[in-house]
């Protein structure tokens, strides 16, 4: 089931951010959107991650996140993997590092996309339960 190749699978529009945008502009993304991860990029190369955890655990208000830039709490030691890398390398890296979150990258550091515990969790579902997934959401929400 994990043989399918991380381009297949991975989210291709991505919304990212620079080391130089502030922390207040991280939080409205993150919340507005729904989403739990940005890439932080210069260029097309990615130069690190900001989550949603790494801006709670620093504790201040919305106001206070105005004034940060990304770069001063940004995760810069970020593990990647190349498109061509199957799914089970994902769920390898998301177990053992305890991420929720692998941005994909080619040969030049530049970012293709990224691929979430989330995107795990709805592919195996898929697989297992095709024709389900609308149905179960349907009937539970």
């Amino acid at each position: 089931m994990m043989n399918e190749l991380v381009k297949t699978h991975m989210t291709r529009d991505l919304i990212t951010l620079g080391p130089e945008n502030t922390l207040g502009e991280a939080r409205d993304i993150l919340i507005s959107k729904h989403i739990h991860h940005i890439p932080i990029v210069e260029g097309r190369k990615l130069v690190g991650m900001i989550t949603s955890w790494d801006m709670f655990k620093l504790g201040l208000s919305a106001e206070d996140f105005k004034g940060m830039k990304i770069k001063e709490v940004m995760t810069t030691k970020v593990a990647t993997l190349d498109p061509e890398q199957h799914l089970g390398a994902v769920a390898e890296v998301l177990t053992k590092h305890l991420f929720h979150a692998v941005p994909i990258v080619n040969d030049l550091g530049e970012l293709e996309g990224i691929v979430t515990s989330t995107d795990l969790i709805r592919y195996g579902h898929t697989k297992e339960y095709p024709d389900n997934l609308d149905k179960f959401v349907d009937e539970n929400m």
